[in-house]
């Protein structure tokens, strides 16, 4: 749901009643995660996907008659041999699905809903846990956590409950996760157990481009289409200007290895390193892969690229440390353009985030869509 939060915040702040599916959990090769989310209103005006099409116009009727009878409901869709017309996913995928009326005669719900929205909106972290089965009593009812650990909203007169989902969602918040956590009878403490859906809201992950150059141009218009803040970051102030990268966030004009050994990265966080000139990359390489960050990629020839691994190990880097080094940087697409170098850059980070191999799925046996991980489980009984 928190996908689709700045439109829905308009929502909440214009008083409007509404409904939103949320897919929950996944199996097979299912088209979105759970989080995604589609939303209708007492209008019949609809926002966001659960399926890229597949079931939408089920999910919608759905949507309209939880607003009429206020009561959420969890529905599951898959292909059907039987009936290939049927209802479902032609991928043979199954998603489970998470309607939730939020209506203004919940006052409750409503306003840990808007919070959560709000927040996401503004691109502050958050993550909001809601339940998805267990007693009927607790069903729609949600939780919102704080990256300080505050929380607000809860499940009723289960206290240990409250403080036992909002240590599993800030978990989830500080590994910017959404996932499906099930709680066993013991842990749920209302006698009963529980499966909940939290959804983590945080900010943009970041992508540092070392080297304006006209490579890196086409490359920040990509990383901004796949949703990262982009830094441009370049010693050279005649190259390093807002006139030539319009369109990254921030444009950092400073010795590469200065600028990365002051700012903040994650585990999230990419580096590109495009100067591919070894007075800027040898001190950028040197620290950045000592760094928790999630990908570092270096660009240059296999020339380049065997002359600088000899100067990294020159300076004391290791070959665990050289094995994180993506380099040259890309697939193998055959690119030449800036457009295309951009795109092999892009391919490469997308395949190292989401686990997949970079080959082509024709004739491929791998999976198209990679799990993103089991169900967690705390205080199941045998």
């Amino acid at each position: 749901m928190l996908d689709i939060a700045e439109e829905l915040d308009r929502w909440v702040e214009q008083g409007r009643d509404f409904a939103v599916a949320t897919v929950v959990a996944v199996g097979g090769s299912a088209p979105r995660q759970p989080g995604a989310a589609l939303a209708v209103d007492s209008e019949g005006t609809a926002i966001g996907s659960v399926s890229g099409g597949c079931v939408e116009g089920a999910v919608y009727e759905l949507c309209r008659q939880a607003l009429e009878d206020g009561e959420p409901v969890l529905e599951r869709f898959g292909y059907s041999d039987d009936d290939a017309f049927a209802v479902g996913l032609t991928c043979g995928g199954v998603i489970d699905i998470l309607v939730t009326p939020v209506r203004a005669s919940d006052e409750a719900l409503r306003e840990v809903i808007g919070s959560a929205l709000a927040a996401a909106a503004r691109g502050t972290a958050a993550a909001l846990a809601r339940i998805v089965a267990g007693p009927a009593e607790l069903m729609g009812r949600a939780l919102l956590v704080r990256p300080d650990g505050s929380y607000e909203g809860g499940f009723g007169a289960h206290p240990e409950l409250d403080r036992t989902v909002a240590a599993e969602a800030a978990a989830h918040l500080d590994a910017g996760r959404t996932a499906t956590l099930e709680i066993g009878e013991q842990g749920s403490r209302c006698g009963a157990p529980l499966t909940l859906l939290i959804e983590s809201s945080v900010p943009p992950p970041r992508m540092i481009v070392f080297g304006a150059i006209d490579f890196a141009s086409a490359l920040v218009r990509m990383g901004r289409f796949l949703g990262y803040r982009v830094t441009v970051c370049d010693a050279r102030p005649v190259f390093a200007t807002a006139a030539r990268f319009p369109d990254a966030d921030e444009i950092v004009v400073e010795w590469p290895h200065k600028y990365l050994a002051r700012t903040e990265v994650d585990g999230r966080t990419v580096l590109c390193v495009l100067t591919h000139d070894a007075k800027f990359d040898v001190p950028l390489l040197q620290l950045a892969l000592r760094l928790p960050v999630a990908y570092i990629g270096a660009m240059g020839s296999r020339r380049t690229h065997l002359a600088r691994n000899e100067r990294l190990r020159d300076v004391g880097v290791g070959e665990l440390e050289l094995s994180r080094l993506r380099s040259p940087i890309g697939l193998d697409l055959g690119a030449r353009t800036p457009e295309e170098v951009a795109v092999s850059i892009a391919s490469e980070i997308v395949a190292a985030r989401r686990g997949g191999s970079g080959v082509s799925l024709t004739g491929a046996h791998t999976p198209i869509h990679h799990e993103a991980g089991a169900t967690a489980r705390i205080g199941s009984v045998a």
